[in-house]
C-alpha cells in the first residue's frame, strides 16, 4: 500500500534527543528490510525569546511530507517547562501546516496534563482541553505511552490516538538483567491493578496490591496505604506508568519494607518524569536516598523522557534505562505505510 508521503522527523528542541534515536532506528530498519527511501530530522530552528514566546522555523520545502514531530513534554536538561514545551509542539504542528504538509503526527510520550482528565470540583478538564488545542493546531494524529486514562482518547475529536505501551520492553530487560525468581508483582495503587496484573501474568509472578486512601484537597498527598497480597522473603517489582515526585513511591517502599520484610524492591515505570520541585528534594535525590538506604534496590524507566544519557545513568547507579526508539520507529513506519498497528500495541 502506497505511503502516506515522505517521512520526515520534525524535532522540538526538547524532543531532540528522542527523534535522534528513533530516526536512526528507523533507517536500520529501512535499510535492513531494503524499503524505498529513508527518514531525516527536518532542518528546523526552534527560538525562545526573552517574555518566554516560542517560536519554530521549517528551512527547508516539506509540501506533501508525512510529518512525525517529537516533543518531550517532560525533558528535564533543556529546563523548559511544561507549558512551553507544549507551545512549541502547537508552534510546530501549525509550522508544518501551514507549509503544505500532507499529513501531521504528534509524538508525544509524555501527554501534557493526562491527570487531569477528570473534575473533581469546580475545575476544568484540562486533558481535554490540550486534545483540542493539538487538533486546532493542525495534527491529524497523536502517538503518545502508556497515557495515565485511556479515556482521554474521547477527547479528540478527528484525530486519531494511539495509545503505545512500554510493557513489553520493560518485561523483556526485566526477565534478561534481573530475573523472575520469587518473585511478586505490585500495584502502587488501585487504578494500575490491570497494568500489574499484566505483567505478572507476563512473568509468572504473584500480584500485591497498595491501596491508597488519598487526601485530594493537597497535591501528591496519601492519608493510609495498605498492602493487599504478601511479599515477606519476596522479591517485588512495582509497576507504574510514571515517576513523578516519587514522594508517595518512597512513602509506600519504606512502610513495606519496615512492616513485610520483603527480599528486593524493584520499580519500573514508562516516563521517568522525576520532578524538581522548588522547595524539598528533587525526585532523583528522593530515589538515591531509598537506595542507599537500602530499601529500593533498582528503578527501571524509559528513554521516553530525556534526563541526560549516558552521564545520568554513570551518576545514578539505581536506575537502568529501557530504550523504545526502536518501538516508536517501527509504529512510525507502519503509520507511514498505512500498516497495521495492532500486534505493536498489545
Amino acid at each position: 500500500m502506497a505511503s502516506r508521503g515522505k517521512l520526515s522527523i520534525f524535532a522540538c528542541d526538547s524532543g531532540r534527543p528522542f527523534a535522534e534515536k528513533i530516526a536512526k532506528s528507523l533507517n536500520d530498519i529501512i535499510f535492513k528490510e531494503q524499503i524505498e527511501g529513508g527518514a531525516h530530522i527536518l532542518n528546523t530552528k526552534e527560538s525562545h525569546f526573552a517574555n518566554s514566546e516560542v517560536k519554530e522555523v521549517i528551512d527547508e520545502s516539506v509540501r506533501g511530507h508525512d510529518i512525525f514531530i517529537v516533543q518531550d513534554i517532560a525533558n528535564s536538561v533543556t529546563d523548559y517547562s511544561v507549558d512551553t514545551n507544549f507551545r512549541a509542539l502547537k508552534t510546530a504542528i501549525d509550522a508544518a501546516y501551514k507549509c503544505d504538509a500532507d499529513y501531521i503526527t504528534a509524538v508525544i510520550p509524555v501527554f501534557p496534563y493526562a491527570r487531569q482528565d477528570k473534575a473533581f470540583s469546580r475545575e476544568g478538564i484540562t486533558a481535554a482541553q490540550v486534545a483540542r488545542e493539538i487538533e486546532d493546531a493542525g495534527a491529524d494524529r497523536v502517538i503518545t505511552l502508556d497515557i495515565h486514562n485511556e479515556a482521554i482518547a474521547g477527547f479528540f475529536r478527528r484525530a486519531r490516538f494511539d495509545n503505545l505501551r512500554a510493557a513489553k520492553s520493560i518485561i523483556d530487560f526485566f526477565k534478561s538483567n534481573v530475573g523472575t525468581e520469587n518473585l511478586t508483582v505490585a500495584s502502587p495503587d488501585a487504578g494500575g491493578v490491570p497494568r500489574a496484573n499484566h505483567y505478572a501474568q507476563k512473568l509468572g509472578a504473584d500480584l500485591a496490591i497498595v491501596y491508597k486512601k488519598r487526601d485530594y484537597s493537597k497535591e501528591n498527598s496519601v492519608k493510609e496505604a495498605f498492602l493487599l497480597g504478601n511479599v515477606e522473603d519476596r522479591n517485588v517489582l512495582f509497576v507504574d506508568d510514571m515517576i513523578d515526585t516519587a514522594g508517595t513511591l518512597v512513602t509506600d517502599i519504606s512502610t513495606i519494607r519496615s512492616r513485610h520484610r520483603p527480599n528486593k524492591i524493584y520499580y519500573a515505570c514508562s516516563l521517568p518524569i522525576f520532578s524538581r520541585p522548588k522547595e524539598g528534594k528533587s525526585a532523583v535525590q528522593k530515589l538515591r536516598d531509598a537506595y542507599e538506604k537500602g530499601d529500593l534496590n533498582l528503578v527501571i524507566g524509559t528513554d521516553a523522557v530525556y534526563h541526560g544519557g549516558e552521564n545520568f545513568l554513570k551518576e545514578n547507579l539505581w536506575y537502568r534505562e529501557v530504550s523504545l526508539a526502536k518501538y516508536f520507529a517501527k509504529v512510525i513506519l507502519n503509520v507511514n505505510r498505512r500498516e497495521s498497528l495492532s500486534q505493536l500495541l498489545s
